[in-house]
């Protein structure tokens, strides 16, 4: 199944009317070496790695053939834009970077500026894609660095148990503070998407997007469905409209958010990270708004009412091309009309 294909298998799969309802995606690890942490000091590590993967899982198109698309990894931590305001950034010596705050007090948010896009370390992360892109091909496919919502950088820049206090003692100071997170994002996303196209792959998990933004949006878990539209709901609008659609990840306990991010508009794919029996209730909340690709590995879709409605995207682990096989084998079985139309 070459790229050509793959990519239409998950047009088809977004169009919740096709019968192109269950996709799987395999990341096999065999002979790739583990992922460097993300650090701007070992951009030439994270590069070489990307590539070795990328050439991995162009060699493995034919004896694998899952729904994977082939793609040069641009992944970062999640403190890029935080940073980008001058937090200053803890960095274990064996985990992810992550940003320390640095307002305290609505008075100091509202002192904080945007900063100007070149005067950021966030520029590395294009001059990253360019070099990946002349080493793999200018069509290679590029994964989007970890895009967190603004209301999430805004939970990492201002201390946290000032921050819930102020949405409800100060929330106009809030509100400003995710409009300035927001045209840095912009600025930065508005370049992204010019210079390198408007497919990619989400930053995690790794689904293929023929356009639109992905984002991590887990504050809400925090927060009440009235906070929610208050302070949440208008930069998921804002982002899925200017770029087009929106796929959302999710890890908080969001459950009595699920109506509110249903509502989202454009969302094309929700990945929820809660266990087997929220998971498949959750299948039912957004089976007639998007596509679904569930954490739990034993949510089971097949338990619910019609689930040929439902479109499922399953993600798994495989440490050799042989358990990725035989897992893929097992999809198949249990999907043959997804071999059918995909796969030789």
């Amino acid at each position: 199944m070459n790229i050509t294909r793959r990519k239409q298998a998950w047009l088809d799969f977004y169009d919740l009317n096709s019968s192109t309802n269950r996709l799987l995606i395999i990341e096999c690890t065999e002979d790739v070496p583990p992922q460097p942490i993300p650090w701007w000091t070992n951009m030439e590590e994270r590069m070489e790695w990307a590539y070795i993967r990328y050439q991995k899982q162009l060699e493995r198109m034919e004896t694998l053939p899952d729904f994977t698309v082939p793609h040069l990894s641009t992944i970062s931590g999640t403190e890029i834009f935080a940073e980008a305001f001058g937090c200053p950034v803890h960095r274990p010596p064996d985990n992810m970077p992550f940003a320390l705050p640095r307002v305290f007090s609505a008075q100091e948010a509202a002192k904080l500026k945007t900063p100007r896009l070149e005067d950021t370390r966030l520029p590395a992360l294009l001059e990253m894609g360019h070099k990946l892109r002349a080493r793999a091909g200018r069509d290679a496919l590029l994964s989007l660095p970890d895009i967190q919502t603004p209301g999430d950088v805004a939970a990492l820049i201002w201390e946290k148990t000032d921050f819930y206090a102020a949405m409800l003692e100060e929330p106009q100071a809030v509100l400003e503070m995710l409009d300035k997170i927001r045209e840095l994002m912009f600025a930065f996303l508005d370049i992204w998407f010019k210079e390198f196209g408007p497919d990619f792959i989400a930053h995690y998990p790794a689904y293929y997007m023929p356009f639109g933004v992905t984002m991590s949006e887990d504050e809400i878990g925090a927060v009440s469905p009235a906070m929610y539209k208050q302070f949440f709901e208008n930069n998921l609008k804002l982002f899925s409209q200017r770029y087009g659609q929106i796929g959302i990840h999710c890890c908080a306990d969001s459950r009595h958010q699920w109506e509110n991010l249903s509502g989202t508009p454009n969302l094309r794919l929700i990945n929820l990270h809660r266990d087997a029996p929220q998971t498949e209730q959750s299948m039912d909340v957004f089976r007639s708004v998007c596509a679904q690709m569930p954490a739990a590995f034993d949510a089971d879709p097949e338990k619910l009412e019609n689930p040929s409605q439902l479109h499922i995207v399953k993600f798994t682990y495989a440490q050799t091309l042989k358990q990725a096989q035989e897992i893929m084998n097992t999809f198949y079985a249990k999907y043959p009309h997804m071999r059918g139309k995909y796969a030789p």
